[in-house]
């Protein structure tokens, strides 16, 4: 089933997205996106959201695929601790879809393989 398309208002700007908030030209990502589809998406941003945000741009950069939930889980649990960095918490700090969606769309990268 296609997804539609719509535009995401950043700073007055009309952003290109898909109907889910995925950019469609990912040259479009910038902080303000981050905060305008988050306060669409009625998610408050911690300093933790965004040090996921990063770590899911730079694993993107290194490896050209977007970052499992198992390498975020392991990257996090050793940075904050096993309970702050668990899979639960982390589902948790994203409730559209977790890390891999909701994380994605905000780290502006495109949708996963096989997700709908």
């Amino acid at each position: 089933m296609p997804v539609h398309s719509k535009w995401l208002l950043v700073n007055g700007v009309p952003v290109h997205t898909d109907g889910e908030g995925y950019l469609k030209n990912l040259e479009d990502w910038s902080p303000d996106f981050v905060m305008a589809l988050a306060k669409e998406e009625g998610l408050t941003l911690t300093d933790q959201h965004w040090e996921v945000i990063q770590y899911l741009r730079d694993y993107y950069a290194e490896h050209n695929v977007q970052a499992q939930v198992r390498a975020m889980v392991k990257h996090f649990s050793g940075k904050w601790g096993d309970e702050l960095g668990s899979n639960r918490r982390l589902h948790d700090m994203f409730p559209k879809g977790g890390p891999q969606k909701q994380g994605n769309r905000l780290a502006g990268l495109m949708r996963t393989r096989g997700e709908h």
